[in-house]
């Protein structure tokens, strides 16, 4: 995994906290379906193939939307240029604040899709030559690298380069806190934070997103 400085690291952080927020949020909202973690939607496809369960139809369409977003947000970025960062942060934005208005009028499904869209999109804020660098809704392979830095370690290897890792982990299980307890409060009006974090975060990038996002200065210590 190519190492970002410590701003960088910190922005990815605060988005893997957002996708936790809003993942946990469409859990509880859809009965147990994800709109960020397609690997779980994937078994829930899998099992509801096999056991002839229209689950399985709310997993694919959860699957196609998410693949959907990335496309999506990959065009943008492409397209973009200089403005990619911001352009696909106000995207996702837009995504979610309608996510929580469909949802807050009863549309489940529509918000689900919608939420899904955006954390497709979110995947490629760290898109580079068309290789995604970092994932910031999944975190499977962050806990493979947290495992393979701490073998590392305990061999004479660099002694905190698990810390990284564990940092992403753990924002994305602290948003997932936040949202499941923001949910019985506010619904999937609580998606309307997390787009107004976005849009925050989307003014930021505009006027520093060149400091922010600059060529990844080294590669981790295997």
């Amino acid at each position: 995994m190519i190492r970002y400085d410590a701003r960088q690291r910190s922005f990815a952080v605060c988005l893997s906290a957002l996708a936790g927020f809003v993942d946990a949020i469409g859990f509880i909202a859809t009965g147990g379906f994800f709109v960020s973690f397609m690997s779980g939607n994937s078994t829930r496809l899998a099992v509801g193939v096999a056991q002839h369960h229209a689950a399985a139809l709310f997993a694919l369409q959860l699957i196609a939307t998410f693949v959907g977003g990335v496309v999506i947000g990959s065009m943008i970025g492409r397209m973009a240029g200089r403005y990619r960062h911001p352009l696909i942060l106000a995207w996702m934005a837009l995504l979610l604040a309608l996510a929580g208005t469909a949802g807050q009028f009863g549309a489940v499904w529509s918000a689900a899709g919608l939420m899904a869209l955006a954390m497709g999109a979110e995947n490629t804020v760290f898109e580079e030559d068309g290789e995604v660098r970092l994932g910031l809704t999944y975190m499977t392979g962050t806990l493979v690298k947290l495992g393979q830095r701490l073998a590392a370690a305990v061999l004479g290897g660099p002694r905190w380069a698990w810390l990284p890792h564990f940092y992403l982990w753990i924002g994305l299980v602290g948003g997932a806190i936040t949202g499941a307890a923001t949910f019985p409060l506010l619904g999937f009006g609580g998606l309307w934070i997390a787009s107004a974090v976005l849009v925050v975060l989307a003014v930021f990038t505009l006027f520093h997103g060149e400091v922010l996002f600059g060529v990844p200065i080294a590669e981790d210590a295997a």
